[in-house]
């Protein structure tokens, strides 16, 4: 049953584009904005009182975050790559910045294994996060999933040929990781250990939206998807048409004025595949979700378009 999202309070963060939100043990949350600068909102149910702290700034774009254990910081950056930043005094080094000799760019989110490895998405390999829409219309197919073992200072690639890999989420045991699809509007499972080690295959498939950033609270958990806008039957239709109508149809869509809608959803599935909330609406104020969390009793809303982030009831249980 779909649940009405209906967002109870707007908090603007002096800064555009929160495109991930975490939540830290305390209930702050954490998030980057466009200017690079990484955020920790905290107070955010507070009447007029809702405080935002610079952390630190990327010398880049932020969008993927996941908080570590020793008061630091991982960040996937569409500019720099997968940065690690220290949240205690906002130093800022790069874990990775390029794979096989090629320039990482368009970094999308990050997690951190028990085993000491992290793994990050790139969306694209062709579009940066300024022509993201070019990505989508084309199918491009050019998405990765990579892994950075302990120490090592370049990544290897786990995965590739995704459509737009963006959110990233562990199982509660680890042994695979769930990768978002945006552009095939699926849910992909990589398979970490076990018979099937190595092995992708789907998770979820035909959502009712576009999955965003991926966001698991605790590994017991369930894992939120943030549906950054809802299906569009043209765009799905275009995804059947040979490669040089898609490759010029991106060009048309990196050129056209781009307004999200007012459709805005989330879901959390559990490690099934099952999907046990769905919340939406559709004539929100609040656009193009690309990200979720929980905090302070509230569903916390980021977004790639708005200068703020938006508190929401939590699902009725």
């Amino acid at each position: 049953m779909v649940q009405a999202l209906v967002p109870r309070r707007y908090v603007a963060i002096g800064g555009r584009g929160p495109e991930d939100v975490v939540a830290d043990a305390r209930g702050r949350v954490l998030t980057g904005v466009e200017d690079g600068r990484i955020l920790r909102l905290d107070g955010l149910t507070e009447p007029d009182d809702a405080r935002v702290e610079v952390l630190a700034e990327t010398g880049g774009r932020p969008l993927g975050l996941e908080l570590l254990t020793d008061d630091a910081l991982l960040v996937c950056d569409a500019e720099r790559g997968l940065l690690r930043v220290d949240l205690t005094d906002g130093t800022v080094r790069i874990l990775a910045d390029s794979v096989a000799g090629e320039p990482l760019r368009f970094c999308s989110n990050t997690v951190a294994l028990s085993d000491g490895s992290v793994c990050f998405t790139v969306s694209s390999r062709r579009y940066p996060l300024e022509q993201w829409i070019g990505d989508l219309a084309e199918h491009t197919g050019a998405g990765r999933l990579l892994r950075l073992a302990p120490g090592a200072d370049t990544p290897e690639v786990l995965l590739e040929g995704l459509q737009f890999a963006n959110g990233l989420a562990p199982s509660a045991d680890e042994s695979f990781l769930v990768v978002a699809e945006t552009g095939a509007c699926r849910l992909t499972r990589y398979w970490l250990t076990g018979p099937k080690e190595g092995q992708a295959e789907p998770f979820v498939e035909n959502l009712p939206g576009m999955p965003d950033n991926l966001w698991r609270g605790t590994p017991d958990g369930l894992v939120w998807v943030a549906l950054a806008g809802p299906r569009v039957p043209p765009l799905d239709l275009l995804h059947r048409a040979t490669p040089a109508v898609r490759r010029a149809a991106a060009r048309v869509a990196v050129r056209a004025p781009f307004r999200p809608t007012g459709t805005i959803g989330v879901l959390a599935v559990d490690d099934t595949g099952a999907i046990v909330h769905h919340l939406a609406r559709r004539h929100s104020r609040f656009r193009m979700v690309t990200s979720v969390c929980e905090a302070a009793g509230h569903l916390v809303l980021g977004s790639l378009w708005e200068h703020g982030v938006a508190l929401c009831e939590p699902p009725v249980k």
